[in-house]
């Protein structure tokens, strides 16, 4: 097949990479290692990012609504947003869910609202990502025993659970189990997938919500590096191999409006990353390489003039494909005041398809490399990066520094800084600072019903008066007493949601035995 040809409207051929110097002395090329100019020779040439819309709310029929809506407009790749009981593993009527129910996501108790929320999705041919970290397990569990019930090949099945709980005890706090047992059954993952579901991405290591708590780029790259470094020390720790494992491991980064930081921030994440992995054993070219998915900067959104959100999502956008994203998700202009109307997903979604298919962006590998400014703030980022890295490996590296504050403590003081520079017209935010007008929201907000929980708590009823609840009491039981052992999790756990034991049932058997983080 021959290669395809890429022009500009004048009719000037572009070259599929380009080079400032003769090939052979070529320090860093495209597809090999160190991996700063891409992790595939060819990069959109060959293959668009995967276009994803973050989306889930209310009830899983409500959202299964919207995913059918996402697909008929083009979206790749489904992603999955869930309600906070979900998150932290609570069923939608324990006392805890009241008034959290299906609001920022879906809520998801049993497999029987699993079925609801991909009705009339085949599973093999779709690639989803779950935002989901304390119970990314049971959703996992969910997701599997879905696909083998609509007669799935589980080795064809792809997607991503974000399953980052130390970014969680850094910055977003929907943890549940102490720092030691979380990493457990994170490895337990790592192993389990890589027998049954080997084209699962078995964690998405997240600095999304470090910067959406408010570190610098610099801070985002090294504090996530530095949890995945943690990662695959506990997975080595086990004895599983690097080279199998490290090929499933992805990133989820942030895109905010500095175009050139941002790029030079993706740029030295993946030859940080590179040779992180090449010194914990990695020889495998795929284990070595960052794969990353991104979204646009929800803390940049800003609730006034929101139509001025549409042109910081596109230049997010073009900084995550400049910088060499696999996956991509952009923010609806609506969402500093509300869950994303249609409206507003389908504009985020046109986005991504105008800088892929009218850019020219897309049409040659690593553009802006050899910008004496892009080149320089790679080099820069990457050392500042890699002096925090050390300060946290010399802790003894990223638990002992989330346990003793050191990453909290450090967002903070960034968070701090930017909003006095924002008080004092340092930093200019149009429309909140600077150019503002007087505000005539004509918007139209996304509300959820209050109703939810009563639904979501009738269908549990139901469930639990016809399912075999002497099954369900063996299984849970069982759940308690793996844990107790070195066995691994997954196996149990996915028998359990076969035999409709609910989310926060398998969560609270985990409880009993690790108890709770404080």
């Amino acid at each position: 097949m021959s290669e395809k040809k890429c022009f500009t409207d004048s009719g000037i051929e572009i070259k599929k990479v380009y080079y400032s110097a003769p090939l052979k002395e070529q320090k860093e090329v495209p597809g090999e290692f160190p991996y700063t100019r891409g992790v595939q020779s060819d990069m959109y040439r060959g293959k668009l990012w995967t276009m994803r819309q973050y989306a889930g709310f209310s009830t899983a029929e409500e959202s299964n609504k919207r995913y059918h809506f996402l697909l008929s407009q083009g979206v790749m790749g489904l992603s999955v947003a869930f309600d906070l009981p979900t998150q932290i593993g609570y069923d939608s009527d324990h006392a805890l869910a009241d008034g959290e129910v299906g609001k920022v996501g879906v809520a998801i108790d049993s497999i029987e609202d699993m079925e609801l929320l991909f009705a009339g999705i085949n599973l093999e041919q779709v690639s989803t990502s779950m935002t989901i970290n304390a119970t990314g397990f049971i959703l996992l569990a969910f997701y599997v025993a879905l696909a083998k019930k609509q007669g799935a090949d589980l080795k064809k099945i792809s997607g991503t659970i974000q399953n980052d709980i130390l970014k969680e005890y850094a910055a977003r706090g929907t943890y549940i189990y102490p720092p030691k047992p979380s990493m457990r059954i994170i490895t337990d993952i790592f192993e389990w997938c890589a027998k049954e579901v080997p084209k699962w991405n078995t964690i998405s290591i997240s600095g999304y919500h470090i910067r959406e708590a408010g570190s610098t780029a610099v801070q985002e790259i090294a504090f996530t590096l530095s949890n995945g470094k943690a990662y695959v020390e506990a997975a080595l720790a086990k004895g599983l191999d690097i080279n199998v494992f490290g090929k499933r491991l992805s990133f989820f980064f942030n895109a905010h409006n500095h175009l050139f930081e941002e790029v030079a921030k993706f740029r030295a994440a993946r030859k940080m990353w590179a040779n992180i992995m090449k010194e914990l054993g990695a020889t495998d070219e795929k284990a070595m390489m960052l794969r990353f998915h991104t979204q646009t900067g929800g803390a940049t959104l800003t609730a006034q003039q929101p139509l001025n959100n549409i042109c910081r999502v596109t230049i997010q956008t073009l900084s995550a494909v400049l910088g060499g994203t696999q996956s991509l998700h952009t923010n609806g202009y609506d969402e500093a005041l509300s869950l994303p109307t249609e409206d507003a997903a389908r504009v985020a979604l046109r986005t991504q398809q105008i800088v892929a298919f009218e850019s020219g962006a897309t049409e040659t590998v690593d553009p802006l490399a050899g910008s004496y400014f892009v080149e320089s703030l790679t080099d820069e980022i990457e050392n500042k990066a890699l002096e925090l890295i050390a300060k946290i490996d010399a802790m003894g590296g990223s638990v002992n520094a989330i346990e003793n504050g050191f990453m909290q403590d450090e967002i903070a003081k960034s968070a701090y800084a930017y909003q006095r520079n924002i008080e004092s017209g340092e930093k200019i935010i149009v429309g909140v600072n600077k150019f503002q007008v007087k505000e005539t929201n004509k918007i139209p907000g996304f509300k959820i019903d209050d109703l939810i929980r009563t639904l979501q708590s009738e269908k549990l009823q139901m469930l639990k008066n016809k399912r075999n609840n002497q099954i369900v009491a063996e299984l849970l039981e069982k759940i308690e007493t793996t844990a107790k052992t070195t066995e691994n999790l997954m196996p149990i756990v996915v028998e359990a949601v076969e035999n409709y034991c609910t989310l926060g049932e398998i969560s609270d058997a985990l409880r009993h035995v690790y108890g709770e983080y404080k």
